[in-house]
């Protein structure tokens, strides 16, 4: 019964001062395909302006948090910051690396009529409606949620339309205890799930 009760509070102290590091963290965020998209550059050409993206979060500083036993929080924001950016050049990096050049624009109304005074193949603009993780700890386990919600708007100037798609990922996880390393690798493969379903059939 002794070594039962000392078992107990050893790993009550482990997890409690593996909890204890509080702070903001920074999440490398970054989308990494793995799939092969055959008809990309047939679907959305050879130049894809990129108009700002929106980020529509209540809270546009943090990207989620997570809490102790003791109900302390670590937060997390993305990096690059601030998470449009974050997002966009992740975007830009993978798209190049698929003969897909992207070119910076400072606006763009989302109208099919301004698509023909482009002078890329097609626009893309982003609308971040939800990024956001929850970690809360009890005593020898971490429930973590995670949501992200993005509205894609693809202008295409052959086809003379503007294409929208809501994307909405939830994921709900039980980890023995959760790191920055974790949360980052999640949203790293929800982005990962997202963009590659994305771009293997845009429209």
């Amino acid at each position: 019964m002794k070594s039962i009760r000392w078992l107990f509070i050893l790993s009550l102290g482990f997890f409690v001062l593996g909890c204890a590091k509080l702070g903001t963290y920074s999440l490398y965020l970054r989308y990494q395909p793995v799939r092969e998209f055959t008809s990309l550059q047939q679907k959305i050409g050879l130049t894809l302006a990129m108009a700002p993206f929106k980020d529509e979060r209540p809270d546009t500083y943090y990207i989620g948090f997570h809490s102790n036993l003791q109900g302390d929080s670590n937060y997390f924001k993305s990096r690059p910051f601030p998470l449009e950016r974050a997002i966009k050049e992740s975007l830009s990096d993978a798209l190049s690396r698929h003969g897909v050049k992207t070119i910076p624009i400072s606006n763009w109304d989302g109208k099919p009529e301004s698509l023909k005074n482009m002078e890329t193949d097609s626009v893309l603009m982003i609308e971040i409606k939800r990024f956001w993780t929850e970690g809360k700890a009890s005593l020898f386990r971490t429930n973590i949620k995670t949501a992200v919600q993005l509205v894609i708007h693809l202008g295409v100037k052959k086809e003379a339309k503007v294409f929208t798609r809501n994307v909405e990922v939830e994921k709900e996880v039980t980890e023995t205890r959760s790191t920055p390393e974790g949360v980052e690798a999640m949203f790293n493969q929800i982005l990962t799930d997202i963009f590659d379903s994305y771009f293997s059939n845009p429209y």
